[in-house]
């Protein structure tokens, strides 16, 4: 599929944000302060700027709140839900710890709970859809929340926890696209099972559907090279993973931590990019994509 710079955006960002509020509300020992409304600060900035950024991606914006009335069926609708509840939520926790000073771990509980809920929310919209292989599979739950976890752990200065974890993250990944990639080469989509047309004989296009491009080749279609693909995945590997590990191996000091956080940000960034662009939308077959 295309690679809208929104979405990514979007599923970058937000879960960073999401993932930052699960661990500063499970923390026994949260800052409190200027140093815990810094903390807040930008776990916010990245929730809401992620969130704001996927409505650039929508045909019209100004419906967007429309989306919350559809909760009961709509994986999108229970995203907001569950986004504006863990914000509310955790605005109620912070206000407490950085002005008063106390600690309502109740309330910074359910908030982690509502952030890991918002992240696994976000994931659904893609895996729920049968319609593209790639994402219809157990990964895109898993790398999504493994993904905002190991981020949030590392932007709230969790070094030990995070260097137990980005190894682990990374093994996840190549599994993740090692079963994707044999589970599409396995796949018995073919231009006879999209058209639906198999039990007449051979299906072949001979010919393309349209003269021009139209919303379905623009949005639901996009090739990536396989050579480029595997450079990609080596580069979201490194950047995201193996660079900020091993920086944080050498010496650990601010300046460090904010090169290990860059690094990590811009290899998500690579790998949503190439999460949008490998997987395959079925109606690619009709195309003779």
């Amino acid at each position: 599929m295309h690679p809208a710079p929104s979405v990514i955006i979007f599923t970058t960002l937000s879960g960073l944000g999401f993932g930052m509020l699960v661990f500063l509300g499970l923390d026994t020992s949260a800052p409190t302060g200027w140093a815990g409304f810094a903390f807040f600060a930008i776990a916010y900035a990245l929730a809401v700027g992620g969130l704001m950024s996927s409505t650039l991606h929508l045909g019209h914006p100004e419906r967007a709140l429309k989306a919350f009335t559809q909760w009961r069926s709509s994986w999108l609708s229970r995203e907001g839900v569950f986004a504006v509840a863990t914000l509310l939520i955790m605005a109620l926790f912070a206000f407490s710890l950085v002005f008063f000073g106390t600690q309502m771990s109740l309330l910074g509980w359910i908030g982690a709970l509502l952030s890991i809920l918002t992240i696994f929310a976000t994931s659904m919209i893609y895996t729920q859809l049968k319609t593209v292989p790639r994402w219809n599979h157990w990964s895109p739950p898993v790398l999504f929340m493994a993904y905002a976890l190991v981020g949030g752990a590392l932007l709230t200065g969790r070094v030990t926890l995070v260097m137990y974890l980005l190894p682990l993250l990374a093994i996840l990944q190549i599994f993740a696209w090692f079963d994707q990639d044999r589970r599409e080469a396995n796949s018995d989509s073919t231009v006879a099972t999209a058209t639906g047309l198999g039990g007449l004989g051979e299906v072949r296009s001979f010919e393309k559907p349209h003269t021009g491009s139209n919303y379905l080749t623009k949005e639901m279609v996009f090739q990536v090279g396989r050579k480029h693909a595997a450079t990609l995945k080596v580069i979201s590997l490194a950047l995201s993973c193996a660079i900020p590990l091993l920086l944080l191996l050498v010496s650990f000091n601010h300046f460090v931590a904010i090169l290990a956080v860059l690094s990590h940000i811009a290899g998500v960034f690579v790998q949503r990019w190439l999460f949008f662009a490998e997987a395959k939308h079925v109606v690619g077959l009709y195309y003779g994509r």
